[in-house]
């Protein structure tokens, strides 16, 4: 082991003070020097006899839990056991902890003895907190040497925006098992609409002949197009589009709730993103998983604001182009969003589909109303967008 890596700041200095008392202390005559150099010998030595020994140890880091809601405080462990055929002394054990670390001292344990010691992990902010390596450290009680071993295992705490739960998504259209009927009309499908003459090229399967024999002509069923429903959530993560963090908070926890009850529903749901990192690749956009309602709050953790993050315009244009058959699109942006951003961002999407913008603004009157074919809500806080769903439905 090089002494170099075993050796702290204070030690480096204690080492050089010596030294210099020897030189000065035996060159000047000077006792008083050549005493504090020999004091300070001594006391060097004493301090590396905590270095010996081997590190034999088994150490084990666990989770109570993996994920967490934002606020949730989640306890942790540290399992340290004795793995030598002897008594071993006890030691430091930290651990990384996000920015933090948690700290604690061992006791001194016998063969196959272990010890057990508890941390909590504060989550006030929503995101990816790395727990880990585990670091046993050995050294003298003054700091001169520190001898340390790190174990490979490490864990990510993810902290989930606050969601709740909302109205299932259907604004106002009918569902069925097939898929969402809409206004435009087709000669097959399963949402009947009305009777009309027949013309050539129909299908004689569709004649009903009860309405032919009282008409005396042709009678062919006529049928509303059904469409599988697909609804898009748009977060932009421009800073720009919001004033604070927390509005930024607000607009996460809102793209939660709304993708998580699509999800439920077991509706075609697709979340997507300003990606800063391809920004200049002429795509920057990224889907976020939604497999499940925890993956998508997985990489929910993840977001941050970026100053290289796209227009809300953008981001549903590149939405539009990228997801096909969209019924239902939400964006979700900040209070600095004026409302011809929002138009413009409403339009990059094909006719007939919904558009539906939140504007998150912390404290805020919630409101409803609607510009032209875009319906925008103004929430202060999580529950307003709740309510304002449910009013959006009932007009």
């Amino acid at each position: 082991m090089r002494i170099a890596s075993v050796v702290t700041v204070l030690g480096r200095w204690v080492m050089v003070l010596v030294a210099l008392s020897f030189v000065l202390g035996y060159l000047l005559g000077w006792a008083e020097l050549v005493a504090i150099g020999w004091a300070g010998l001594v006391l060097t030595l004493a301090a590396s006899l905590y270095l010996l020994g081997r590190n034999t140890y088994r150490v084990e880091l666990g989770m109570t839990a993996d994920r967490v809601v934002v606020g949730e405080r989640v306890p942790g462990r540290v399992t340290v056991e004795n793995a030598a055929q002897h008594r071993v002394p006890g030691v430091r054990v930290e651990v990384p902890v996000g920015a933090g670390v948690a700290e604690f001292l061992t006791p001194s344990l016998a063969r196959g003895a272990g010890t057990s010691e508890e941390f909590v992990v504060p989550t006030a902010r929503r995101g990816v907190i790395p727990i880990g390596p585990v670091h046993l450290v050995r050294g003298d009680p003054l700091g001169l040497f520190r001898r340390e071993r790190t174990w490979d295992e490490r864990r990510e705490l993810f902290v989930h925006p606050r969601t709740i739960g909302v109205p299932s998504l259907s604004t106002g259209l009918i569902r069925d098992l097939e898929g969402r009927p809409t206004r435009d009309l087709t000669s097959s499908d399963i949402a009947f609409h009305a009777l009309r003459e027949y013309l050539p090229g129909d299908e004689r399967r569709n004649i009903h002949w009860k309405s032919t024999a009282k008409a005396g002509t042709y009678m062919v069923r006529q049928f509303e197009q059904s469409r599988r429903s697909h609804l898009v959530v748009a977060l932009t993560l421009r800073e720009t589009a919001y004033a604070t963090d927390d509005e930024f908070e607000l607009a996460v926890s809102a793209t939660g709730s709304l993708a998580g009850r699509a999800i439920r529903d077991a509706r075609t749901v697709s979340v997507v993103v300003s990606d800063p990192s391809r920004a200049g690749a002429g795509r920057g956009i990224r889907t976020l998983s939604t497999l499940t309602r925890a993956r998508m709050l997985d990489d929910l953790s993840r977001l941050e604001r970026s100053p290289a993050g796209m227009p809300l315009a953008d981001v549903g244009r590149l939405a539009g182009e990228s997801a096909g058959g969209i019924s239902v699109a939400f964006l979700i942006c900040g209070s600095t969003t004026t409302p011809a951003e929002l138009r413009e961002a409403s339009r990059t999407f094909p006719a007939g589909v919904d558009v539906v913008a939140v504007i998150c603004d912390p404290e805020a009157v919630p409101s409803v109303r609607r510009v032209a074919e875009l319906t925008v809500l103004r929430i202060g806080y999580l529950e307003d967008l709740q309510k304002s769903l449910a009013r959006s439905a009932a007009a």
